[in-house]
């Protein structure tokens, strides 16, 4: 049923069929007011806006015919359910290649015009919750925001913008924690695709006999365990964009098995046959130098050059220093959102210093530099001895700790706070579990 009454205007100049309609319409609840001329009608239609109008295709004056076309203009939302005669359904007909929603005859069956009217105002608010649902579709896949006005990000942000419009497949490259996979959503966001699925993968996190099943799928009893069918991550991203995160770690025969669903657009899961169509957008990326994979022959020439079509160059942190502050302040609103610590700023000293430091773990490293702070420092503000960066009573960035030893500190801290729940370790890292795995068993922690 219709949630709320309805706003009905009804045109006709006969005063029988105008007085009915409004009675009939206004018994059932809906807000009516009736007119019997075009004149009156778009009085009316300045004065407030209907949901749908009730309109007689004869009558002095300006016709149904001529008035339809301006209320269309005016309001293009607008339900116009035209009156006819009999001998007139021609005219309807034609209404209706200008847009109207439908017509009747005479002599009216109401119940046949309330159904009418009904299915015209779900029609409508149909139409508006779409809207309203896109919009906030809009501001779920926006993903995480790019911050930096630097002049590299300037040109980073050009070139999104003009590869958003298109379903060219992008190469990004950069070093570890630039932001690439921050690149590749906002990519998706802005195309054609954004209200379907991105899919991330990330090839270097997976062994060679699990990343083909990933991928690919499998059919049930294709290898041992495989006790269902699976879809695999490319099938998952039919219609929107498949991400494929240190494409550098694809061995070669997952290289040319690739490169024939990108050129064919289909694929066959493993331990399957029939082949399966896919519709999807590829973004790779990779800290590695491919070109010198390529001469080295640890990468294919012809795959190489099939997923660098359109290339985007993310530049280090240390290559964008007056992003540095902006970044910061960021990340530290965004963990004191989450941390629900009343840490609001940065001291200039502790700025002078991230200012100073060289980053080599980039921007990621520089997010967890800020957690790290926001979990030992005390309001109002983050200090020097707050940040991991500071090893020395000078300020000195250089006697900082290792990147990895900072990363086994922070992996181990977010363990110990989930109690060694590896699935949620992953969200709070923004990885998946396998590299969670890697990570406890490169240093040797517990979970």
């Amino acid at each position: 049923m219709i949630s709320q009454p309805g706003s009905i205007l009804i045109v006709d100049d006969e005063f029988s069929v105008r007085d009915s309609l409004y009675h009939w319409f206004r018994k059932n609840g809906y807000h009516v007011t009736a007119v019997e001329n075009a004149a009156e009608a778009l009085k009316a239609l300045e004065a407030r806006r209907y949901e749908v109008v009730l309109l007689d295709i004869k009558m002095p004056g300006m016709d149904g015919l001529q008035l339809q076309e301006r209320i269309h203009g005016a309001d293009p939302q607008c339900a116009v359910i035209m009156i006819t005669a009999f001998a007139s359904v021609d005219t309807a007909v034609r209404a209706l290649k200008q847009g109207a929603f439908d017509y009747v005859t005479k002599p009216i069956n109401p119940d046949e015009l309330s159904h009418l009217v009904f299915r015209a105002l779900e029609q409508r608010r149909l139409r508006e919750e779409n809207v309203q649902l896109r919009e906030t579709l809009d501001e779920v896949v926006s993903g995480d925001k790019i911050v930096g006005d630097s002049p590299p990000m300037r040109k980073v942000m050009e070139l999104v913008e003009h590869v958003s419009k298109t379903d060219a497949t992008v190469l990004i490259r950069g070093e570890s924690g630039t932001g690439k996979e921050v690149i590749a959503r906002a990519i998706h966001a802005s195309s054609k695709r954004r209200y379907l699925p991105l899919v991330s993968v990330n090839c270097g996190a997976l062994p060679e006999s699990l990343l083909e099943s990933e991928l690919f799928g499998h059919e049930k009893g294709a290898f041992t365990g495989a006790q269902y069918r699976r879809k695999g991550k490319i099938e998952l991203a039919d219609g929107g964009t498949l991400f494929l995160d240190e494409v550098g770690a694809v061995n070669p025969k997952m290289q040319v098995d690739l490169l024939r669903v990108l050129e064919t657009k289909e694929l066959t899961r493993v331990g399957g046959t029939n082949p399966v169509k896919v519709d999807f957008r590829v973004i790779c990326a990779t800290n590695e130098n491919l070109e010198t994979a390529v001469q080295e022959g640890r990468f294919r020439e012809d795959f190489y050059y099939r997923i660098n079509v359109f290339t985007i160059d993310l530049p280090t942190l240390r290559a964008r220093r007056s992003d540095i502050p902006a970044l910061a302040s960021y990340f530290l609103d965004r963990f004191a959102r989450q941390m629900d610590k009343r840490i609001t700023g940065i001291s200039p000293e502790a700025m002078e210093i991230l200012a100073a430091y060289d980053w080599p773990g980039n921007v990621r490293e520089l997010s967890n530099a800020i957690e790290r702070a926001m979990v030992v420092g005390k309001p109002p503000v983050i200090r020097p001895d707050d940040l991991p960066l500071r090893g020395g009573s000078d300020g000195d960035p250089s006697t900082a700790e290792s990147l990895a030893e900072m990363e086994k500190r922070h992996i181990a801290a977010v363990l110990k706070r989930t109690d060694g729940n590896i699935t949620r370790a992953a969200e709070i890292l923004k990885v998946d579990r396998v590299t969670v795995y890697n990570k406890i068993k490169k240093y040797g922690l517990r979970p």
